[in-house]
């Protein structure tokens, strides 16, 4: 049976392009469950596969999306079968494997979750990679001795996707969590959700550097890294924890020993893409107890597969706030 898809394309002068297109299941890599996609969502990374950017994509034709949820259609995993309501992020899927952006995927069993109980299939990709991410980045920085008594919490890139789902997971946990942005029109919404106070981005750069700051902030949920990584370092109090997941402000970091050796921070990296199955299914069911998708509407954006390349291109550029989901049939 036929199915669409947002096929991306590279030609031989190395352009890339988007378009959809009805394939045959024949079309369909390797895998032992199959899903018809209920929803997809956008993330940075997605950006960078519809533009040819960032080297991810290897070989062409592809499908990227690196999230969706959906139904089992047909499995031979015997952890799923016909009807079960499924989960897939990360494993490089939408990436070195055909991934969400269609109506239909096929992959392995091995990286796909349930659905969690409490969300529906739209729910889980308006959390998507970007709230795992930031559940898994407070779990972390819980593990390292943070609680809403140790004093204020700073994220970073808060008008984000990662940055404003870390926002409302830590305004519930009764943390105070400051948004550092540079959108101040966003800062209404972030309020909405949580936010102790907001930050503007280029007055926080616009400070002197010194080697050591003022000791602002008992943990940080960094999704940005680059210059804003290296000066938050130099302000985080004794024994506190950066939580790095993200890198739209550049992979290069400037920074000293001297927050490490006189002040005993901790950097610590947050991968959600290869995480093992456990730790899925305990963060995905903590994101379903704490977060409230009806305070987060408002920062939800819906496209088709026809209109995705336009957003795409526009998380690429910082003009996307919250999340946008990808219904692969026509709305």
């Amino acid at each position: 049976m036929s199915f669409r898809a947002l096929v991306t394309q590279k030609a031989e002068d190395g352009s890339v392009s988007n378009a959809v297109e009805t394939l045959d299941a024949a079309s369909l890599p390797e895998g032992n469950v199959t899903v018809d996609v209920d929803w997809a969502d956008l993330n940075y990374k997605d950006g960078l596969c519809l533009a040819g950017q960032g080297g991810l994509v290897r070989a062409f034709p592809h499908v990227a999306g690196i999230d969706f949820a959906g139904t089992v259609r047909d499995s031979s995993d015997s952890r799923y079968r016909a009807g079960d309501s499924v989960v897939l992020t990360g494993w490089r899927v939408g990436e070195t494997h055909w991934g969400g952006f269609s109506e239909r995927a096929r992959v392995n069993g091995d990286w796909l979750v349930p659905l969690p109980k409490g969300l529906t299939t739209r729910d889980a990709m308006i959390v998507g990679t970007a709230g795992l991410t930031a559940m898994l980045a407070i779990m972390r920085l819980e593990t390292e001795g943070l609680t809403p008594s140790s004093g204020e919490v700073l994220v970073t890139g808060a008008s984000g996707g990662v940055g404003s789902i870390a926002i409302s997971l830590l305004a519930k946990l009764g943390y105070a969590a400051v948004a550092l942005s540079g959108r101040p029109e966003n800062s209404a919404a972030l309020t909405a959700l949580g936010a102790a106070r907001i930050l503007d981005r280029a007055e926080f750069l616009a400070d002197a550097d010194k080697p050591l700051e003022p000791a602002r902030w008992a943990g940080v949920v960094d999704c940005v890294g680059g210059n804003v990584l290296g000066k938050v370092l130099k302000q985080v109090k004794y024994g506190g924890s950066v939580a790095a997941l993200g890198n739209t402000a550049g992979v290069a970091l400037s920074t000293n020993v001297l927050p490490f050796l006189l002040r005993g921070v901790n950097l610590l990296g947050i991968d959600s893409v290869m995480q093992p199955y456990e730790k899925r299914i305990a963060a995905w069911q903590r994101v379903a107890e704490l977060f409230d998708i009806s305070a987060y509407a408002s920062l939800v954006e819906e496209v088709t597969l026809e209109t995705l390349p336009e957003a795409a291109s526009r998380i690429l550029k910082g003009e996307v706030r919250g999340r946008v989901l990808v219904h692969p049939r026509a709305l």
